[in-house]
C-alpha cells in the first residue's frame, strides 16, 4: 500500500504552512477583539527552523530571541532590529546595545544588563521593559508544580529586587522604563492561571507607580486542541483583569511557542528492524528516536498514525514495543498489542512535535533530521534543511585538510 509520505527520506521533519498560518491567524483574531494594541512574538527557542521563522515574519510576527545566538540568527532570516523583542540572561553586551540603539524591545532580566543599560552613550534616549519574578507560591499556588514554585527569572517585587532594580533605571538619564515582561507559565496552562498573573502584575505597577506602554503576557499557553482553552478565553481572561485595573490600554505583547509551533509539525519515520525477546514480545526498531519528539522523555502517548507497505494480514502479535534508532533502552515510543505485525519499510508519522522538539534533540548517535515543507499555495514538498553529516562537526579548517 502507498502513503503519501513513501518518498521522503526518513527520519525527518514535516512543516505544514497552511497550518501554521492557521494558527497565527486564530491568535491575532483573538486578541483583536480584546484589545486595540497588540504584538506576537515568534518564539526562537521553541523552534529555531529558519524556513518557519521566516514564515513568521512574513505574517506579522516579530522575534522573540532569548539569547545572543538567536538574536543574530533573528537578523540573518531578515529581521530588523526594530523588530526584535529580546528577553533572557544570555545576551551578550554588543547586541544588547545594539538592540537598544535599533528600537528593538529589550526587557531587563540580570543586573549586568542594568550595568550595561548605565555605560549607554547613544545619541538619544532609549526605552526599557523589565521581568518581573513571579513565584507562583504568592501568586497561583493552586497550579505550583516544578521548582516547588519558585522562578528563576525576573526580579523579586517580595525580596525587594524589583524595587532597587526599577530605582536603577530611574536614575539612568535618557532611559525610560516603559514595559513589564510577566511570562510564567504552569502545567495547567490554565486561563485562571494568567488572571492571576496579570492580577499580580497591575498590583505591581500600582505600586511603583510605573507609567508604561506595554505587558508583556509572555507564552505558555494551549494551541488550537480539543477540550482546552481557546486562543479567545485567553485574550478575555486578560482583558477582563486588566480594564478592571484600567489598565486595558496598554499594548500586549504575547510569545506564544508550543500554541502556534507544536500543530504545524510531522515526525516522520520507518521500521527498519523487529526482532522476538520471548514470549511473543518483539522489539521494532525505527530510524527516528524519542529524542526527535520528546527530549525530556516526559510523554505518556503520542498522536499518530502507521502506514503499512502491505495489508494488514492475520499475523497478530501479542506485544511490540516500538523504539527508536539510539543505544539507550529507554528509546522506547510506544506498545502496539495484539495488533497486525510491523514491518520493516512501515512508515510512522507523530503528530504535533514542532515545540521544543528540534531545539532540545541532541546529536546522539545520529545528526540533526531533514526537514521538508508544504508549500501552502501548492501542496507540495521540498526539502528546506538538510540532514546533518559527520562533517558538520568539523572546523572548516578540518574540511580542507
Amino acid at each position: 500500500m502507498t502513503s503519501k509520505y513513501d518518498n521522503l527520506l526518513t527520519p525527518c521533519y514535516l512543516f505544514d504552512e497552511e497550518e501554521f498560518d492557521r494558527g497565527v491567524a486564530a491568535l491575532r483574531t483573538a486578541l483583536a477583539r480584546c484589545f486595540e494594541r497588540f504584538e506576537i512574538g515568534y518564539s526562537f527557542k521553541t523552534n529555531t527552523l529558519p524556513y518557519a521563522i521566516k514564515r513568521g515574519r512574513e505574517l506579522g510576527c516579530r522575534a522573540e530571541v532569548v539569547s545572543h545566538d538567536e538574536y543574530e540568527l533573528a537578523r540573518l532570516c531578515g529581521f530588523g532590529v526594530d523588530e526584535i523583542i529580546y528577553n533572557g540572561p544570555m545576551k551578550s553586551r554588543h547586541t544588547f546595545l545594539e538592540a537598544l540603539a535599533g528600537g528593538a524591545i529589550v526587557n531587563i532580566e540580570t543586573k549586568r544588563e542594568i550595568e550595561w543599560l548605565e555605560s549607554y552613550r547613544g545619541d538619544r534616549g532609549v526605552s526599557v521593559g523589565i521581568r518581573l519574578n513571579i513565584d507562583l507560591n504568592e501568586v497561583n499556588p493552586k497550579e505550583v508544580g516544578c521548582c516547588d514554585g519558585l522562578s528563576r527569572f525576573g526580579f523579586s517585587e517580595k525580596a525587594g529586587e524589583f524595587g532597587a532594580a526599577v530605582a536603577r533605571i530611574a536614575a539612568i538619564p535618557g532611559v525610560r522604563l516603559v514595559g513589564l515582561h510577566i511570562h510564567r507559565t504552569t502545567d495547567a496552562r490554565s486561563v485562571g492561571h494568567y488572571r492571576r498573573a496579570v492580577e499580580f502584575a497591575c498590583g505591581v505597577i500600582r505600586k511603583y507607580d510605573l507609567s508604561l506602554e506595554y505587558l508583556d503576557i509572555g507564552g505558555g499557553f494551549f494551541g488550537i486542541m480539543r477540550n482546552k482553552p481557546s486562543f479567545a478565553e485567553y485574550a478575555k481572561g486578560i482583558h477582563e483583569v486588566l480594564e478592571a485595573h484600567q489598565l486595558h490600554k496598554l499594548k500586549i505583547i504575547v510569545e506564544p511557542g508550543f500554541a502556534i509551533l507544536s500543530n504545524p509539525f510531522k515526525f516522520v519515520t520507518r521500521v527498519i528492524d523487529s526482532k522476538c525477546v520471548g514470549d511473543d514480545i518483539y522489539f521494532v526498531t525505527t530510524d527516528g528516536s524519542r529524542n526527535d519528539i520528546d527530549p525530556m522523555f516526559r510523554k505518556t502517548g503520542h498522536k499518530k498514525d502507521i502506514y503499512r507497505r502491505t495489508s494488514a494480514g492475520e499475523d497478530r502479535l501479542r506485544v511490540q514495543m516500538v523504539s527508536g534508532c539510539s543505544c539507550m533502552e529507554n528509546d522506547r515510543l510506544f506498545t502496539l498489542r495484539n495488533e497486525a505485525r510491523l514491518e520493516c519499510g512501515d512508515i510512522i508519522v507523530y503528530h504535533g512535535v514542532g515545540a521544543y522538539t528540534m531545539t532540545l534533540s541532541p546529536m546522539f548517535i545520529r545528526m540533526m533530521p531533514r526537514v521538508y515543507a508544504r508549500d501552502r499555495r501548492t501542496g507540495e514538498l521540498r526539502e528546506v534543511r538538510r540532514a546533518g553529516s559527520a562533517t558538520d562537526l568539523l572546523f572548516q579548517g578540518e574540511r580542507e585538510s
